[in-house]
């Protein structure tokens, strides 16, 4: 029964390991990885050598923290509020529209961003422009909250089905019990629901946290794509590599990035972890 799981994680996680290689190699694709040419860290000086790399790395992390932080917080809400509701069939309905953008792609999204932005067509340069402001949103400033926007909209709805479940699993004598004490709804949220979802939020936390160096290039490349303007605030890793790879088609490079952001985003997690293993040891997931 479990061999064909066995055989997915060897293939698909354990085998690619061996990709690591790469990160020390000037690779050739007709050489392999036996017989390319091993360069020590030079790799690794495109990235730090270069202007940017302090920029795209804090614009990664605070973007990340940015989804992380506000898409659990939503997250949160809105199954709370559903849960609230019962099991009617408007909470159904809820449950399928609110899921329904996660399994929309990000070029799709792209689309919907253009015709929403664009100028003098667009949906919200016409609101803008009724109520006196002019073309704000091609400032770089306001993009991280742009972007926040859109990852709210895609992922908090998928976000908010794993708390449900959560809380479905949650003993219903606990709130039976509080309300013949004469506990509140609002009470029985923070004092049972909030307690109860403690492990869940901090499993899917640190979870998170080890993907913070990831830069989500299909998203902000989908909504952003090369418009230099926006760079300060929204070139992450995974874009500003992107972009060099498609002019110096270096394998070797992009290794050495991707292990750069595994090792950071392994470190956090297991910092993260130990930190919380101090304060509560049933709340931590290794």
């Amino acid at each position: 029964m479990t061999l064909p799981a066995l055989l997915f994680s060897l293939i698909f996680s354990y085998l690619p390991l061996a990709g690591i290689t790469m990160a020390f190699q000037d690779f050739n694709p007709i050489k392999g990885i036996f017989g390319s040419e091993f360069i020590g860290l030079r790799n690794f000086e495109f990235f730090f050598r270069g202007r940017d790399w302090f920029t795209v790395t804090f614009n990664t992390v605070f973007l990340n923290l940015l989804f992380i932080g506000f898409g659990t917080l939503l997250s949160i809400t809105l199954a709370i509020m559903l849960s609230e509701l019962g099991k009617s069939l408007f909470v159904r309905g809820m449950q399928s529209i609110m899921i329904l953008p996660n399994f929309i792609s990000w070029p799709i999204v792209g689309l919907f961003s253009v015709a929403f932005l664009t100028a003098d067509t667009g949906t919200l340069d016409g609101l803008m422009k009724w109520l006196g402001i002019s073309d704000a949103y091609m400032e770089s400033s306001i993009w991280p909250v742009i972007l926040l926007f859109f990852s709210l909209w895609k992922g908090a709805g998928f976000g908010a089905i794993v708390y449900l479940a959560a809380i479905a699993g949650i003993d219903r004598g606990l709130y039976e019990a509080a309300k013949i004490d004469g506990a509140s709804r609002l009470q029985c949220i923070f004092r049972i629901t909030l307690p109860m979802l403690k492990s869940t939020i901090i499993m899917l936390f640190l979870l998170a946290l080890g993907g913070i160096f990831s830069g989500t290039l299909d998203m902000v490349y989908s909504l952003v794509g090369d418009n230099s303007f926006l760079f300060p605030t929204t070139d992450t890793i995974d874009t500003y590599v992107f972009r060099a790879l498609r002019t110096q088609g270096s394998f070797g490079m992009s290794q050495a990035v991707a292990l750069y952001q595994s090792i950071i985003g392994f470190i956090l997690v297991v910092l993260s972890n130990q930190l919380v293993k101090k304060f509560d040891k049933d709340s931590s997931i290794f």
